[in-house]
């Protein structure tokens, strides 16, 4: 493994954390309505329990309100106490076979929660990219050890990942921000 290697694989590492706090980011709900916020309700199919979006079709009927449209007759009940029954607080409506999901307008003490939640978020993510960083530092200090490369390059690997780190982190901060600002905007 060289150092380029050692970058490299830094890099795609903090790239799929940035992705993955990204998805966090998704559930976290603001006072508009969108699909992805279904994506982590789970329903009982046939014995076993599947994602939402496998057993229905999940689309946005205006800004507050999303409609769920089994694909089988007898889904809808079982899709309902799923939704009901999540963690999201939502409370949704049946009108025959399509299943109706108001969203609730959030409350100033509910966004505030939202907010702590978004920046724990944030700061799980900076922590998980933190580790990253002494990761490769770690590899780059054995490499020194094996003598495979000299102190200055193992200084200028520590460069370049701290560089890599602050970029990172600064992508994390400035997502944090913008979900603070939608979560708060009324």
């Amino acid at each position: 493994m060289s150092i380029a290697d050692i970058k490299k694989n830094a890099e795609q590492k903090m790239l799929k954390s940035i992705e993955a706090f990204k998805t966090e980011l998704g559930k976290i709900r603001t006072g508009r309505a969108h699909p992805g916020i279904l994506d982590q309700v789970n329903v009982e199919y046939y014995g076993s329990m599947v994602p939402l979006s496998q057993v229905a079709n999940v689309t946005l009927v205006d800004a507050r309100t999303i409609s769920v449209q089994p694909w089988e007759k007898g889904m809808g009940a079982k899709i309902e106490k799923a939704i009901r029954e999540s963690d999201l607080g939502l409370n949704p409506a049946a009108q025959g076979d399509l299943i109706r999901v108001p969203m609730p307008p959030l409350t100033e003490e509910r966004r505030k929660e939202l907010t702590k939640v978004v920046r724990n978020a944030g700061e799980d993510a900076k922590v998980a990219v933190r580790n990253l960083r002494r990761d490769a530092n770690e590899q780059a200090k054995k490499l020194l050890k094996d003598k495979a490369i000299t102190e200055d390059e193992d200084r200028r690997s520590q460069d370049d990942v701290q560089k890599l780190t602050d970029k990172t982190i600064a992508e994390i901060d400035k997502l944090v921000q913008g979900k603070e600002a939608e979560v708060l905007a009324v």
